[in-house]
């Protein structure tokens, strides 16, 4: 692969679809081009577990956008994968049929180790090389990925399904924020990861570090009230959810 070829990955996440473009620069792969869109096709899923049209033609406008972006590439310089409402959904083939069509490229649906593995070996790529012990955490819209590593070298990877906006859905879907709904939430969450404390919990990692737009999301909002700097701390959550309960509702 010579320098200067342009690399493309399309990520079809529950709450957000990205396109990432990239240019080869030696061993590296600059950034050329970033397009990120909305599209929520975690909040698609009906009472059957089936994506709903409506949502199903939002997304799909989505990847005709991005078809504009990447269709003068090569096939194997584009990668294109779905992730967990994808792996629910019982019209996932209907579904993936007609990306492909949009896209005018093959869309992979991974499972969640392997999505697991992605997102840490692109969080890797971002630090420094450090022989600390770090814990990836990705808040996603319908799973979670956590992933224990050493420098660029993935360890033990899992993923679980709940996120922000599998949650949401369940506790605060007609948009008011109670300690109730909190409470029910937190417990549903701790459900979840209980089995995950033995293998992830804090002895086996020295630095966390979150990857999604979720914990970005929270990092930014504490930044901007001064209660952090780009870190996401037991307290910094307990103010967010004191402040939205005293909201009330969004």
């Amino acid at each position: 692969m010579q320098n200067g070829t342009l690399l493309a990955a399309v990520d079809l996440g529950s709450n957000s679809f990205r396109c990432e473009i990239g240019r080869l620069s030696g061993p590296q792969i600059v950034r050329a081009d970033y397009l990120k869109e909305t599209v929520r096709l975690g909040a698609g899923l009906d009472e059957r577990g089936w994506l709903t049209e409506p949502v199903m033609a939002r997304a799909l406008a989505c990847l005709e956008r991005f078809a504009e972006r990447v269709r003068d590439f090569k096939p194997e310089y584009v990668r294109a994968v779905a992730t967990q409402t994808v792996r629910e959904a019982q019209n996932r083939a209907e579904f993936l049929r007609r990306a492909e069509q949009v896209l005018r490229f093959p869309v992979e649906l991974i499972s969640g180790r392997e999505e697991a593995r992605l997102i840490y070996s692109g969080v890797a790529h971002l630090l420094p090389s450090s022989s600390e012990r770090r814990l990836v955490i990705d808040i996603g819209g319908r799973s979670t990925e956590l992933i224990l590593g050493s420098d660029l070298v993935p360890g033990t990877a899992e993923s679980y399904r709940v996120g922000s906006v599998s949650l949401s859905q369940r506790y605060f879907s007609d948009g008011r924020f109670t300690e109730r709904a909190f409470e029910q939430a937190r417990i549903a969450a701790a459900a979840a990861f209980e089995e995950s404390i033995e293998v992830f919990g804090r002895a086996h990692w020295d630095v966390a570090y979150g990857s999604s737009g979720t914990g970005g999301a929270v990092a930014d909002l504490l930044a901007a009230n001064t209660l952090g700097d780009g870190e996401v701390t037991r307290d910094g959550l307990a103010w967010c959810r004191e402040r939205m309960v005293k909201a009330g509702s969004v």
